[in-house]
Formats: structure tokens, sequence, C-alpha cells
């Protein structure tokens, strides 16, 4: 057997402003943490039997999976594009947008179409990579929305386009 996965599929290089601020805070936050998780690893190492030690084995997992984190941010961030321009025609669908669709039985539902490093489905900010934000590019309000899913065939129709996020 082997061990070969597959690439991962591209991932679009853009990123809001706020987004690359966030993942700069994460690299440095990982960068203190690291130094922390150091210095406990050298104290477990200094009890004695690192076979048995759980403490010292827990810290290389720890100490690897940061380190994991800081390879792929140092190789990420200065691949990204910062958006910071909002769209010149503020009616239709882009980067940036935040999307109000209303589907066949009239429920109503708001995404913000973002980059693939800061969607977040907790919030509503869907990756401009999947399949949703790609039916919806370019649409404006009124435009009935066709969406492919594992589940079937969704329809939603576009309700409100706006550039600022919406007052809660």
């Amino acid at each position: 057997m082997t061990r070969y996965r597959p690439p991962a599929p591209h991932k679009s290089a853009y990123i809001t402003p706020d987004g690359y601020a966030s993942l700069q805070k994460e690299q440095q936050e990982l960068w203190t943490r690291r130094a922390e998780v150091t210095v406990a690893l050298s104290e477990a190492a200094a009890e004695g039997d690192r076979s048995e030690n759980a403490e010292y084995i827990y810290r290389k997992k720890e100490l690897r999976e940061i380190d994991r984190r800081i390879r792929y941010l140092q190789k990420r961030l200065p691949d990204l594009t910062v958006v910071a321009a909002q769209a010149t025609d503020r009616t239709r669908i882009y980067f940036g947008a935040w999307v109000s669709l209303e589907d066949e039985q009239g429920k109503e539902v708001t995404y913000r179409i973002v980059g693939p490093d800061e969607f977040d489905p907790a919030l509503g900010w869907i990756s401009m990579d999947s399949p949703m934000a790609r039916a919806l590019m370019k649409k404006t309000v009124g435009d009935e929305v066709r969406v492919e899913t594992p589940s079937g065939l969704l329809v939603y129709y576009v309700v409100e386009v706006s550039y600022e996020p919406p007052l809660v």
C-alpha cells in the first residue's frame, strides 16, 4: 500500500484585507506559542526516559503541528493578493460581496464571497471557489441562481447585493 495522495485542488489566491491581517496575526501567535511549547518540551525531555514520557510525546506532537501551520502560512502569505478595491459595478456580485438569497420556499440566507483561506460557514462566508459562489458571480438582483449540490439542484433568487456588512 502506498501513501500517495493526489494534489489538492488549486485555491484562488485572493483574500480580503481583514482576512490577510487575520492570517498574519495567527502566524505571530503561532511563533509565540512555539516558544512556549519549546520550553515545555525541553523541561519534559529533562525528566529522563522519553519513550514513556507522555508530556514529552505530547509536546513533540504539538510542536510538529505548530511547525506545519507556520510552514503553510510562510508559503501561502506571499502568494496571496489582497483585494482592497470595491467592485466598480456595485449592482453585480463579485469578490467581497454580501449576497442575500431567497429559495423557492421563501427562506432567506445571506452569504459573503471571500477567499478560500478565510471562509467560515458559521458566519455565512463562502469561498469564491465553492459551487455556490461560482454560480453567484456576476449575477444581479432578481436573477435566478441554480446550484448543483450532492443532494440535488437548488434554485435561489438574488434579493440583495451589498459591499457593506449587513446590520445585525
